[in-house]
């Protein structure tokens, strides 16, 4: 019985992982290579870029910042589980922070938290 039970647990997690969105801005090197169509050598080409130049804005930066990704190629990789999380997401906040940026109050007088951006993925 408990056989069945490790079975059906280890069966759920591995659906779930299989759904999960993968996020470029955050992935690590074994995160990337888990979604179908990146290799060791895509993953680090993304990776590079990502360390050399910060974040992502969106699919469209991706595909024009890493060499071998077109328009096409970042399409079937969403539908696969690649997202393109906000650039304006914690690195983006932290940049700020460092340079000692504030945004502008609303009427209220409060700061307004960055809103993340959604990417949506047909599948």
């Amino acid at each position: 019985m408990f056989k069945k039970l490790l079975a059906a647990v280890a069966l759920v997690a591995a659906f779930g992982q299989a759904f999960a969105a993968v996020d470029v801005n955050t992935a690590n090197e074994d995160a990337l290579r888990g979604i179908k169509g990146i290799g060791p050598a895509r993953a680090k080409a993304i990776l590079d870029e990502r360390g050399a130049h910060g974040p992502f804005k969106d699919a469209s930066d991706l595909g024009k910042r890493v060499k071998g990704l077109g328009g096409h190629t970042v399409e079937r990789l969403q539908a696969e589980g690649l997202s393109v999380g906000p650039a304006n997401g914690q690195a983006a906040v932290a940049a700020q922070g460092a340079k000692g940026a504030q945004s502008a109050p609303n009427a209220q007088g409060k700061t307004a938290a960055p809103q993340p951006a959604t990417v949506a993925v047909k599948k």
